[in-house]
């Protein structure tokens, strides 16, 4: 793990200042999609980085997508890539340790989902000890339980009634001294389980439902708050609401599709997903030759997710029920073979090019957690930013955590 420091105070927004310069710098690098666009508009200003790229496998391409650093790539990419590297290292927050878990607390709970709770729950560095947890969006409430300490209280928040009454029967089980709710935490009632004496976490609550939770708890004074955030593009709209006053400056305008960018990484996936992943991919980049061939307009038409099933067609079976669910009507004698390499041929090409894209991944989503961490400060927390776990475990492993002083 980086041992660089986390982030405090006066340096919070140094870096998001150093990160919205880079981002608004090269955003004609991040923003355009390989897989949407076959011509992108930086290729004619870097056509030694291009051809370089493009003509690489895409088992070449698979290769470098964990450490895009380190690929012998023309000019301009290993400078970018340092310095993308530079503006996003972060250090680990204090483990500050934890009690021994409650016999059998872990049962049900998978491996990997456990110990993401063991690592958020190490870095909870707050100066005062919690007296009531909140755990929002808590699912069964693995992490609240976790946290739970003699003398404490426990309030789950879940929209998923099954959840809840699991999550009940869970705590009631262990004799805790825990309430699961069912409660939308979207709905304007949420607040009433806000309050000065609460301290509220959430691990991976997704988009908007970690944004709701900054802004009630904030405005209800909740002594201490602790997100790790996921899904940033889970908003309600298409475009992105800043949350702190530097990123409201911002020139800087996301859509719901760039905040999309930090999710793109495939670390926990299984050898049979990427399988499957790469054949839809190739599928959809022949069916997208083909639907520009047949309308004769030179522009993607988005194509909706489809269920796996749609794979054990044979290709053109695939393609002509997409054209069918999308409307287009096919003439003549499309040449199915050849369209079904030439997809397998766009896909090297877009994983490739997608390396330069990939750079940004980490610096958009260190923006992003920055701007809530600034949001937080604004409301009178003292805030730390760090990583709370190694990356494979999950790479949504920054942590945001602030603390109202009594």
């Amino acid at each position: 793990m980086n041992t660089t420091t986390h982030l405090h105070a006066q340096l919070l927004l140094e870096r998001f200042d150093a990160l919205d310069d880079f981002l608004l710098q090269h955003q004609h690098l991040w923003r355009p999609r390989p897989f949407t666009e076959p011509c992108l508009s930086w290729e004619s200003h870097y056509p030694g980085l291009s051809t370089w790229l493009r003509q690489r496998s895409l088992d070449e391409a698979e290769a470098a997508q964990q450490h895009p650093e380190r690929l012998p790539a023309p000019a301009p990419f290993t400078e970018l890539a340092n310095e993308a590297l530079r503006l996003s290292s972060l250090g680990e927050l204090p483990d500050i340790g934890l009690h021994s878990p409650g016999h059998r607390l872990d049962v049900n709970v998978p491996g990997r989902k456990w110990q993401q709770i063991e690592a958020f729950s190490r870095r909870l560095a707050f100066r005062q000890p919690a007296a009531h947890w909140l755990d929002w969006c808590s699912g069964k409430g693995h992490l609240g339980r976790r946290l739970l300490r003699p003398g404490q209280r426990l309030t789950c928040l879940e929209h998923d009634g099954e959840l809840v009454k699991a999550g009940q029967a869970l705590s009631d089980h262990h004799h805790l001294a825990a309430e699961h709710v069912q409660q939308d935490v979207l709905a304007p009632d949420s607040v009433r389980h806000l309050d000065n004496a609460k301290s509220a976490v959430a691990l991976h609550a997704c988009g908007e439902l970690h944004v709701r939770l900054l802004q009630l708890a904030s405005q209800q004074g909740c002594r201490q708050i602790a997100i790790a955030p996921c899904c940033y593009n889970r908003i309600p709209g298409k475009a992105y609401q800043p949350m702190s006053q530097a990123a409201k400056a911002s020139t800087l305008h996301l859509s719901q599709d760039d905040l999309g960018l930090p999710l793109t990484e495939a670390v926990t996936s299984s050898a049979r997903v990427r399988r499957q992943r790469d054949i839809s991919m190739a599928r959809r980049l022949g069916f997208d030759l083909l639907q520009r061939q047949q309308r004769g307009v030179d522009q993607y038409l988005s194509t909706p997710s489809l269920p796996v099933s749609w794979l054990e067609k044979d290709f053109e079976r695939y393609c002509r029920d997409l054209a069918e669910l999308r409307q287009v009507e096919l003439q003549g004698q499309p040449d199915w073979p050849a369209l079904e390499a030439a997809g397998w041929q766009r896909l090297a090409e877009v994983r490739n090019l997608e390396l330069v894209r990939n750079l940004f991944r980490r610096p958009l989503e260190m923006w992003l957690v920055l701007d809530r961490a600034l949001f937080l400060q604004e409301q009178g927390y003292a805030v730390s930013v760090g990583v709370f776990c190694d990356y494979p475990l999950t790479p949504r492993n920054l942590m945001v955590l602030g603390e109202r002083d009594e």
